[in-house]
């Protein structure tokens, strides 16, 4: 036999309401709780929506996720990364050494090619994925203006640093170079990598290699570099380097994930395509 409909929309219980769940057993997650019938029929609203933490207590409160620190360590270990590039970089290879000889002789200047691109910061690399904040050139640049500069490779070098963050990615990408008319475009490719190898805190943990990405005819020079941190670690840091006649920049891309692999674990040749693809970006000619 059927049991009858009750008039009045409540459930058929004896008792005047649904039955309330057990506690879950000590590990067990709670069941999610529906929507109440309350007076005149009306649910009562869920309290913050569903997957919110129940206020009811037989269930208990949804411990909410632990704090993503990828953010943080990486504009730690990018600091560095600035540092690094920026001051070790230029100091090895476009600042005279200390002691060094004078700068204007190198050869003459007919031997230096002629200025027909220049390296720029756009306002995105990557196909936006990774959007500029922080253009450092004009600073760096007047350091060059107000140093001497060693000529033997370069000539009118015009400095250009910026730093990029990706929201999408979770990371970080450094752009230090310049653009110039440069003798030896080999040696100052391997003048950057040096720089970075031996700049204060930084250990070589893979050497220079060179790379040359499918599609491009560009020798790309990629090293992996290792940074303390911290509160102890360290931080795998993959450089890359090209130059040509005009143009000569590294490329560091890092995110979090990057950040704490095993120098041996990174994929060098991935790096190298990206070098390649931000030359393709930032390398412009001359107007």
């Amino acid at each position: 036999m059927s049991t009858p409909q009750n008039p009045y929309g409540q459930q058929p219980n004896p008792y005047g309401g649904p039955p309330q769940p057990q506690p879950p057993y000590p590990g067990h997650a709670a069941p999610p709780v529906p929507p109440q019938a309350g007076y005149g029929g009306q649910p009562y609203p869920p309290a913050g929506g569903w997957g919110a933490p129940s206020p009811y207590p037989y269930a208990p409160p949804v411990q909410p996720p632990k704090k993503d620190h990828t953010a943080r360590n990486v504009v730690i270990v990018m600091a560095s990364v600035i540092g690094l590039l920026a001051f070790g970089w230029f100091a090895s290879n476009v600042l005279r050494p200390a002691g060094g000889g004078g700068g204007g002789g190198g050869g003459g200047g007919t031997a230096y090619p002629a200025a027909e691109y220049g390296l720029t910061a756009p306002q995105t690399l990557l196909d936006g994925k990774y959007e500029l904040a922080d253009d450092q050139s004009a600073q760096r640049q007047k350091e060059l203006e107000s140093s001497p500069v060693d000529e033997t490779d370069i000539r009118d070098p015009q400095a250009t640093v910026a730093q990029y963050t990706s929201a999408s990615e979770g990371g970080v990408l450094v752009l230090s170079g310049m653009h110039g008319r440069i003798k030896n475009p080999d040696t100052a490719r391997e003048k950057m990598l040096d720089g970075a190898a031996t700049a204060d805190g930084a250990t070589l943990a893979v050497p220079a290699t060179d790379v040359t990405p499918a599609g491009s005819h560009v020798t790309i020079t990629c090293q992996v570099v290792t940074m303390a941190q911290d509160g102890g670690g360290t931080s795998s840091l993959p450089i890359c380097a090209w130059a040509d006649d005009n143009t000569s920049a590294s490329v560091t891309v890092v995110t979090g994930a990057t950040a704490a692999k095993s120098p041996q674990d990174i994929d060098l040749d991935a790096a190298a395509e990206t070098t390649a693809q931000v030359r393709e970006q930032t390398r412009k000619p001359l107007s």
